[in-house]
């Protein structure tokens, strides 16, 4: 099933590619993320034996859990609210921390980074839409930050990551795209190693890449639903 899923996605992917109308910044290839939180560590093991290295996970204690079987194999990303008495934890799991999503948690995460000797890579999360419910820099937040990131010396910026709200329709997603795709190439014009535009989960992500993502975030559409009994 996993096998059939997973070129289902790399077709939906090339269609979205296909389908964009205009030369994007962020590149003509797209990352698939497959995002394992619930499921068990041998979906982990099964992606990786199919050439799907880049590993997704929300919660710190799952990712290290499944590290301690698949120690060294993978790329992995953490894709979640990562509280700050946590960062320690995440800079010693993840290759990415997309979720970047206050200024708080830049110190936090600096400061376990510099402690690790490691130079940790990062994505800013925005809340482009706004969403109480959710995390994320505002837009004038992150405007306000980008002047201060050169002061943390352990950490890489390396783009942005944006979450669309949940809609039935999901051209509604769009401008939410088309914004995050724009501040992506702000960005890059303004910092050297700005590359990575992590936009688009199971529901969205065809909409995400014709707007410019270069990774996308799918757990659902690989796995099926997931056990939220197993949550701790």
């Amino acid at each position: 099933m996993l096998k059939d899923n997973l070129h289902k996605l790399q077709t939906q992917i090339a269609e979205a590619l296909s389908r964009r109308t205009e030369t994007k910044l962020t590149g003509d290839k797209v990352t698939l993320v497959a995002v394992t939180k619930n499921h068990p560590v041998d979906v982990v093991l099964e992606s990786l034996a199919l050439g799907v290295t880049n590993i997704g996970e929300n919660r710190v204690q799952e990712a290290k859990e499944k590290r301690t079987i698949v120690p060294d194999r993978g790329f992995w990303h953490l894709i979640g609210h990562l509280q700050t008495n946590k960062a320690k934890q995440a800079v010693t799991l993840f290759d990415l921390i997309e979720s970047a999503d206050s200024e708080h948690l830049l110190a936090a995460l600096d400061k376990a980074a510099g402690q690790q000797h490691k130079q940790q890579d990062i994505l800013l999360q925005l809340n482009i839409a706004r969403e109480e419910q959710k995390t994320g820099f505002l837009i004038e937040d992150y405007l306000a930050i980008l002047p201060q990131l050169d002061d943390y010396k352990n950490l890489c910026v390396r783009g942005l990551m944006v979450i669309a709200p949940l809609c039935g329709d999901i051209e509604e997603t769009r401008p939410v795209f088309k914004e995050g795709y724009r501040c992506f190439c702000e960005l890059r014009a303004q910092r050297p190693g700005i590359e990575l535009l992590s936009m688009g989960m199971t529901h969205d992500f065809t909409v995400a890449v014709e707007e410019g993502a270069n990774i996308v975030r799918v757990g659902t559409a690989l796995f099926g639903k997931r056990d939220y009994s197993k949550n701790k």
